[in-house]
């Protein structure tokens, strides 16, 4: 059976990582070798569990030096491991499987994860390399035609493949009231307490800053605001953050509430889940797992997150980087009976789980290797 070689800058947290350990999972579950290089980080773990081996090497970095000698060591572990296919997660480590593969004339595969900027001709070359792949996978429609528009990727090498949920884990029914108070205790917020969730690492683009001014608008001191997201290496941002919650008289409604370990409880204490990304979501992972929740879910119109909302339906839209529309429609979700709130989660949490599954996310990145690979494996 063939062994396929995963390559990404390391396995700390993140859609990137987690969709790299669902992937190792699928592989080593059909009975291939899935292998995964990397700097490291708290996933390995998880990559072991899934049945992959990781292998740790210097990704994680954008030194032009050290990308080629990565081109040198991914090279020698493709030829010492008998590799059928490398899977390019990162454009810094892409560039080195993408040469390691020339040599060894292995298939290469990417996926383009993000809607990188292009600030001029070197960042456009070097974001070039997640579409130099034999097949390049998206997540959307919206990356499907940015891909297209600014690589000139036609039909026949792109793949859409959603990101997706594992409906048995954001299953409402199979969280029960201590999961759910464990966490709530952990951000000291009472029950019967209303929280606007946003699960998002600490990053300027996520919109931290927007839900912050909306608040401000808002004036609701009997709210609670908590960002889901560690702080590590983003404490300039959170300071500011802070500093901009005092401004506007919120600081005491804001809650930083580092990494969560449980998902599913963090997002059934919420009483809505918004996305307020200034910059457009490839996919929007949190958005659907808020909604496998049956939350409603407050999204920017724009993006995957425009892909999986229904403005109304689904959840609400409202623009990019518009404080004064976020609390409007913050107003409008809080202010709609339970019953309606209620109606639209469940008709995302239907949706979510009709199109959005991990196992259908698996299998068809399964059938792309196949299809390069011409399916020989096979017995």
């Amino acid at each position: 059976m063939p062994t396929v070689l995963q390559v990404l800058p390391a396995l700390d947290s993140g859609g990137v990582e987690r969709g790299t350990v669902e992937i190792v999972a699928a592989l080593a579950a059909d009975g291939w070798t899935p292998l995964v290089a990397s700097a490291g980080g708290r996933l390995v773990s998880s990559v072991e569990a899934a049945g992959g081996r990781h292998i740790a090497l210097p990704l994680n970095t954008k030194s032009p030096v050290q990308i080629l000698r990565n081109i040198e060591r991914l090279t020698r572990l493709i030829r010492a491991e008998k590799v059928s296919l490398v899977h390019a997660r990162s454009r810094a480590p892409a560039w080195s499987a993408f040469f390691a593969s020339r040599q060894t004339g292995v298939p290469f595969v990417t996926t383009y994860h993000g809607a990188y900027g292009e600030g001029g001709a070197g960042k456009r070359l070097y974001n070039s390399v997640m579409a130099r792949g034999e097949k390049v996978i998206v997540a959307s429609a919206f990356m499907a035609k940015l891909v297209h528009r600014r690589h000139g990727t036609g039909d026949d090498r792109l793949r859409l493949i959603p990101r997706g949920i594992e409906p048995a884990v954001f299953e409402p029914s199979a969280v029960g009231p201590v999961r759910v108070a464990r966490v709530a205790a952990g951000w000291g917020i009472p029950e019967g307490v209303d929280v606007v969730l946003l699960p998002a690492r600490l990053s300027r683009w996520k919109g931290q800053d927007v839900l912050i001014a909306a608040m401000g608008r808002l004036r609701r001191p009997d709210l609670r605001f908590v960002l889901l997201g560690g702080e590590a290496g983003r404490e300039g941002y959170a300071e500011t953050l802070r500093a901009l919650a005092a401004k506007v008289g919120v600081g005491a409604q804001l809650v930083f509430a580092g990494h969560c370990d449980d998902m599913p409880a963090a997002l059934l204490r919420a009483t809505i889940v918004v996305s307020p990304s200034t910059e457009p979501e490839a996919f929007g992972r949190a958005v659907i797992e808020a909604q496998a929740m049956a939350r409603l879910v407050i999204a920017t119109n724009h993006g995957g997150a425009a892909e999986t909302v229904r403005d109304g339906e689904t959840g609400l839209l409202v623009p990019p980087g518009d404080p004064a529309a976020l609390a409007e429609a913050l107003a409008r979700a809080l202010d709609m009976p339970d019953s309606s709130r209620r109606a639209i989660g469940a008709r995302a949490r239907r949706e979510v789980r009709e199109r959005y599954t991990v196992a259908e996310m698996q299998r068809a990145t399964l059938e792309v290797y196949e299809q390069i690979l011409g399916g020989e494996h096979r017995t």
